[in-house]
């Protein structure tokens, strides 16, 4: 069997849930760092490997790519404890993927880029503005849920957990306060402790 080659951008939360997930499975993997603020992912030998010129991508053979990190997050976990068998518990691990996707990272994500891997908070501002109501209003969705519950889906960590928690845990990154969803920050010291957990900042 070929290792899984990851295309990554070390500052991702994207890619860091794929590399949180392949290191917490046991899953051996090489990891290549492709600099988005360089233009690496506009390469016709990129685009060639995912011709919307994102990360990540995982390599799962020789020429077979698989991209969008929350696909890749369904793929690796297929047949593990990190996603339900039950018919209606994989549901709602997809609802808070496609959640993720549609109602909190274009907003949390995309700020925590402007300002902290971009350092252009100055000229966003104005986008950044629009950014905050949504972004918090994505988090106190999360809040509600957290408060009685241990982690997103079923009482168990899933992959629901790592897709938000990547770019939850560094919102403040962004310009969110978390110290106000007491739930959201107990949820993440809980996925901290983890087995296998791995910073952001960690390549594997």
């Amino acid at each position: 069997m070929e290792t899984l080659r990851l295309y990554d951008f070390l500052p991702s939360g994207n890619g860091y849930k794929i590399r949180l997930l392949l290191t917490q499975l046991g899953m051996p993997f090489d990891r290549v760092e492709v600099d988005i603020l360089k233009g690496e992912t506009r390469t016709p030998e990129f685009l060639s490997k995912n011709p919307n010129g994102q990360i990540p991508v995982l390599e799962i053979e020789s020429s077979k790519y698989l991209a969008e990190s929350n696909a890749i997050l369904i793929y690796l976990s297929e047949g593990t404890e990190f996603l339900p068998y039950d018919r209606f518990l994989r549901a709602q691990v997809l609802q808070w993927l496609f959640f993720e996707q549609y109602s909190h990272e274009p907003f949390i994500a995309t700020s925590r880029f402007w300002i902290s891997i971009l350092d252009k908070a100055k000229e966003y501002q104005e986008k950044l503005e629009e950014k905050r109501e949504p972004g918090y209003a994505a988090l106190y969705v999360m809040e509600q849920h957290l408060t009685s519950r241990t982690f997103l889906v079923a009482e168990r960590y899933t992959i629901a957990d790592i897709a938000l928690f990547a770019y939850t845990h560094v919102a403040d990154e962004g310009g969110f306060d978390l110290t106000r969803f007491p739930a959201i920050q107990a949820w993440i010291e809980r996925v901290k402790s983890q087995s296998g957990y791995i910073s952001i900042t960690q390549e594997q």
